[in-house]
């Protein structure tokens, strides 16, 4: 007990610090509109100084990786497996095409930009899942080096700028192509990478697109798990066997779990709404501890190169899912 509260004092203000960046961030969100992920990041960014002090540093770096495992894991309550199926195979069959060509395809758009292999993987698999979370999953299980927390701050912003851009511009996009309601929903929770962006854009279109497109963005977020684990399987392979144990993904198994749990009913509708705010607060805390350690000297430095290589990917999955529900009428759903 005297052990862990030695450990608690020790990592208090840090967390304090990432903790009190997010509630500002949440606030003005709220009161402003506006992606709250990109608050986190941009007011922790004013607070970088605070990483070198000796009293804040553990918990920020605390934060920024073990509270970040906490909210993918409580990101499992927002998910059930009848959700899913109530879409049909079809459905089903196109996001997990959708999500694997990406990370496929973004990997080799990221490669031939001079990105590294990890910077690649990290930008691909945010696009083609569920942006900055996703980033920042991905981001646990890969190599780290002293560009990993950088390039995981250029991601997460870009990712959900990006989000944020295809948020008002997509529901457009489906009008221009005549989809159905459910058309447009299946398209924009396939294709935009935030959640809160995709229920945005969902009933810009109409109730039942903003509906459809949810439960789609749900789809994307099971596939987190699998893709991790195979992110981290691979990489770790890479770098020898002495990596595959630090490599792999523990804090999977509890969202897997919690998703199960949920899907059989174990879960009421009252705790899955409170986990589910518990994991987006979670991960808004994260983030802005990711803020913390991130050098705005150290953005500057890489170029236009990882933003190109987002935008590129995230064109990319249009396309695909684009063409899949415009030639799919025959088996989606429309």
């Amino acid at each position: 007990m005297t052990r862990f509260t030695d450990q608690a004092k020790v990592l208090m203000p840090g967390v304090l610090l990432a903790v009190t960046v997010a509630l500002a961030s949440l606030f003005i969100a709220s009161r402003y509109g506006g992606p709250v992920m990109l608050y986190a990041i941009l007011f922790g960014i004013a607070f970088n100084f605070m990483n070198d002090d000796e009293k804040t540093k553990p918990g920020v770096q605390f934060a920024s990786k073990r509270v970040l495992q906490l909210g993918v894991i409580l990101l499992g309550a927002s998910v059930t497996f009848s959700e899913i199926a109530d879409l049909g195979w079809a459905t089903a069959l196109l996001v997990v095409a959708a999500v694997t060509t990406t990370i496929a395809a973004g990997f080799l758009i990221g490669r031939s930009a001079g990105l590294t292999a990890p910077h690649s993987t990290l930008s691909a698999g945010a696009v083609a899942i569920c942006g900055a979370s996703a980033a920042m999953a991905i981001a646990s299980v890969l190599p780290q080096t002293k560009e990993s927390e950088r390039n995981l701050i250029l991601t997460v912003v870009g990712v959900t700028t990006l989000s944020t851009v295809a948020m008002v511009t997509y529901p457009s996009v489906t009008h221009m192509l005549a989809f159905t309601d459910m058309q447009s929903g299946v398209f924009l929770g396939a294709t935009i990478h935030d959640v809160a962006q995709v229920i945005g854009a969902g009933y810009i279109v109409s109730d039942e697109a903003g509906a459809v497109a949810a439960v789609v963005k749900l789809m994307r977020v099971t596939l987190l798990a699998p893709a991790v684990f195979v992110i981290a399987l691979l990489f770790s392979r890479q770098a020898g066997a002495e990596a595959t144990g630090r490599a792999f993904p523990i804090f999977l198994f509890g969202f897997a779990a919690l998703m199960a749990a949920n899907s059989v009913g174990f879960v009421p509708q009252e705790a899955r709404e409170i986990l589910s705010g518990a994991s987006r607060f979670a991960l808004v805390v994260a983030v802005s501890a990711l803020g913390v350690k991130t050098s705005l000297k150290d953005l500057f430095e890489v170029g236009p190169k990882p933003v190109a290589a987002l935008a590129l990917q995230t064109l990319w999955l249009a396309l695909f899912v684009g063409l899949a529900v415009a030639f799919g009428k025959g088996v989606l759903p429309h």
